[in-house]
């Protein structure tokens, strides 16, 4: 039951050499599926995956646009505000709003969850659901409910085999993140609109949500010698950087009818006016130049590149990332400037990575994904996306910026345990009588320890 429960291959013992196509498969990969062979050079066939890694697969053709969530969302403010007049139609309206968001997170969550079935390229596909926890927006706030996957999607996907700097701000410009760290109505405070909203007798303030959170959680990482007074340079370097098609807090006459739904747009008007010295470096630029002048070079610091390096080994390899494998990670991105493939082939070519023993328990995303896998699933039942709530890991919903945690401690309770189990009873139910967990076993993991044959061989069914 170990194996089916955690799909930790504590069950498996192999040869070293043997054993590195089944850890390629399931350590790198997404699990392997009964056509699955191990590869005969498994770090050749990590690393080619990113010349056949398609960043939009046929799978998210359906999931939506963020131009079509945004003026959707802004028929949802507009019902808001027209509710408190004109009572239930309004209401009616808002409902309808709301469900059509609803229904974009469902079919980006089913999209994410088919592209994972059928990916022939996994490794890649599990590095773009690492970025996606690194770089984490939650579902829970209306204004990202109908967004947080197309993050993944418009972001991340695009940028997963360039440079951490073009990636960062791909996301730091996507109108997912923009809207939930409310830096959209960010305005400074001797930007003209804040001028302008004062002889009016109102006050528009500046926000720092998504300042801290990108040295805190996407680049530096915490205690590592930025202060509270970066925080707020950044955040004033950053205002003006804001979403089409979302206004809200912006005098009218500063907004353009010709403003594109959900395209990143800069507003010189909400800009705090002036240079801004982030980490003891000084920058002039004008406008948007500004941030995205800080952002290359926080980018570019060594406590980025050890970050990402912690972040990477501890997902891949163990919960306590070796240091030499951390150190060696660090300083490929650091050589290449952050760029990501550099980095990744680091990453497989660690020896650490290829121990035998297993080291990591997998998240329930993780875990479902594989077992689906296994049994040769390649759509996605609608009970899936509920399982995953069940199972303590609801897609793109970790309810904070700091995505979900990466250490079984996490996922390894007693209860969590007894959940897989309640899943794994289902997904059993609809596996064609054909297939023999005897038989199965060793095709996904390789040969099975003796304990493990036996309790098969045992069970009932």
């Amino acid at each position: 039951m170990a194996c089916v429960v955690s799909c930790v291959p504590s069950c498996v013992r192999l040869a070293p050499m043997t054993a590195r196509g089944w850890i390629a498969l399931n350590r790198f990969g997404l699990g392997a599926t009964p056509a699955d062979a191990p590869p005969a050079d498994p770090r050749q066939w990590l690393i080619g995956q990113f010349a056949r890694f398609d960043p939009a697969p046929p799978a998210l053709a359906q999931a939506g646009t963020s131009a079509a969530m945004i003026a959707e969302l802004a028929k949802y403010r507009e019902a808001i505000r027209a509710a408190k007049a004109s009572g239930e139609q309004a209401a009616i309206a808002k409902k309808a709003s709301r469900g059509f968001l609803r229904q974009g997170y469902l079919a980006q969550s089913s999209a994410r969850i088919v592209s994972a079935l059928t990916a022939p390229a996994p490794f890649a596909e599990r590095l773009a659901h690492f970025w996606a926890n690194h770089f984490a927006v939650s579902a829970d706030k209306q204004v990202t409910i109908g967004l947080a996957g197309l993050l993944e999607f418009e972001a991340i996907r695009p940028n997963l085999a360039r440079s951490f700097t073009d990636m960062w701000l791909a996301v730091m410009r996507h109108p997912a993140m923009l809207l939930y760290l409310d830096q959209a109505q960010s305005i400074g405070p001797n930007a003209p609109a804040a001028r302008m909203a004062a002889l009016r007798g109102r006050t528009l303030g500046l926000n720092e949500n998504l300042a801290r959170e990108a040295l805190e959680l996407h680049s530096l990482g915490v205690r590592t010698g930025y202060t509270q007074a970066d925080v707020t340079e950044l955040a004033r370097a950053l205002t003006g950087w804001t979403v089409g098609g979302f206004a809200r807090g912006v005098p009218r006459r500063l907004v353009s009818d010709a403003d594109v739904p959900g395209r990143f747009l800069f507003r010189p008007a909400m800009h705090e006016p002036g240079p801004r010295t982030v980490l003891g470096r000084r920058y002039d630029q004008p406008g948007e130049g500004q941030a995205r002048a800080i952002l290359t070079d926080l980018a570019r610091r060594p406590e980025t590149a050890t970050h990402i390096a912690t972040k990477l080994a501890r997902h891949f390899i163990a919960d306590d990332p070796p240091p030499a494998a951390v150190a060696r990670l660090a300083a490929a991105f650091q050589r290449s400037q952050g760029d990501l493939p550099t980095v990744y082939r680091a990453l497989v070519e660690s020896p650490e990575a290829w121990a035998p023993a297993p080291a990591k328990f997998k998240s329930p995303w993780d875990w479902a994904i594989s077992a689906m896998r296994a049994v040769g699933a390649t759509t996605a039942d609608k009970g899936i996306v509920g399982a995953l709530i069940e199972l303590g890991q609801p897609i793109w919903r970790p309810g904070s910026p700091a995505g979900w945690t990466d250490t079984s401690g996490t996922w390894a309770g007693p209860d969590a345990l007894v959940r897989r189990v309640e899943v794994a009873q289902r997904i059993a139910q609809v596996v064609p009588q054909t297939i023999d967990a005897r038989a199965l076993g060793p095709r996904l993991l390789g040969p099975l320890g003796a304990a493990t044959a036996r309790a098969l061989a045992a069970a009932d069914s």
